[in-house]
């Protein structure tokens, strides 16, 4: 399984597939009414919105793996609820596959960023603030910022752009309520996962989660959870404000898109070139690199 988790699994009912995760529920359930669903993340990798191909080797194994590492290690140090009901899946997606209680997604990506770059750092250049947080001057790439600050984004359909908004714009979509609590989780979420990051000697600069409400109405911890799909790690030991960071993530892909390399014009809305056979390799090193820094074993 490269690209895609089969369209067929017994006892399974394909529901969903998504930019990176395809969605199942029980065979025997009435459509949309069961209490748990079978999420299998695949090799498929996306960036600047565009499912990329061809996939990374074990990327899908590596994610879920990290996943339920990083689900664990923030259950013990802080209450917050998470989607995992159980690792017991078909044969045919063991080790990339997560059964796990279905929950009414809020259509928000929670953003907590530490450092700025990326998307941050862009919009920071023209207008000085993040979604609309004013930030001091005199920043640059790679810049610490203390305290670390929540810059929500509005979900998008595949193949559409995520939109950065505005905490009120958040809580106009959700209600004020959610909106806030969602905010302090994800920071609690954010500086709890830094410090455990930077003790195995990787910086967590950002970090995209996702919530939603279980059947009781508890807001909870869904999708995946810090992994190199949904994070930027930097090597804390190379670490240099001003510079690009040696990273162990997906930034090497988007680097290489946005390289004359590539021959890609981002601004074209055309699809992206096939990544080159050692674009791949390296990727998949450095999602394996990240795997070994945070829990301290290798991927096998």
């Amino acid at each position: 399984m490269t690209d895609s988790a089969p369209q067929q699994l017994a006892g399974w009912r394909h529901v969903y597939s998504g930019k990176v995760r395809n969605l199942y529920e029980p065979a025997d359930s009435e459509p949309g009414a069961s209490e748990t669903l079978l999420v299998v993340a695949t090799d498929r990798i996306s960036a600047f919105d565009h499912i990329l191909s061809p996939g990374i080797p074990d990327k899908g194994k590596i994610l879920t793996q990290l996943s339920l590492w990083w689900f664990e290690r923030l259950a013990e140090e802080i209450d917050l609820p998470n989607h995992v009901v159980s690792t017991d899946v078909p044969a045919e997606v063991a080790g990339r596959g997560m059964i796990v209680k279905r929950l009414d997604m809020f259509p928000i990506e929670a953003i907590a960023r530490g450092y700025l770059t990326g998307s941050g750092l862009a919009e920071y250049r023209t207008s000085g603030t993040v979604t609309g947080i004013t930030l001091p001057e005199g920043l640059t790439d790679g810049s610490k910022l203390e305290p670390a600050i929540f810059t929500p984004s509005g979900k998008a359909e595949v193949g559409e752009h995520d939109e950065n908004i505005t905490f009120a714009e958040m809580s106009a979509r959700i209600g004020k309520e959610s909106a806030e609590a969602i905010r302090d989780k994800t920071l609690q979420l954010y500086t709890t996962a830094e410090r455990i990051a930077r003790e195995a000697g990787i910086i967590l600069a950002d970090t995209k989660v996702e919530f939603g409400t279980d059947a009781q109405g508890v807001i909870t911890l869904g999708d995946e959870v810090l992994t190199p799909d949904s994070s930027r790690f930097w090597d804390a030991e190379t670490y240099q404000p001003g510079t690009s960071q040696a990273s162990f993530d997906k930034q090497f892909v988007r680097d290489w898109l946005d390289s004359e390399a590539s021959g890609w014009d981002r601004s074209a809305d055309v699809a992206p070139p096939e990544l080159p056979d050692d674009v791949v390799d390296k990727t998949a090193q450095r999602y394996r690199e990240a795997y070994r820094r945070l829990t301290g074993r290798p991927f096998n």
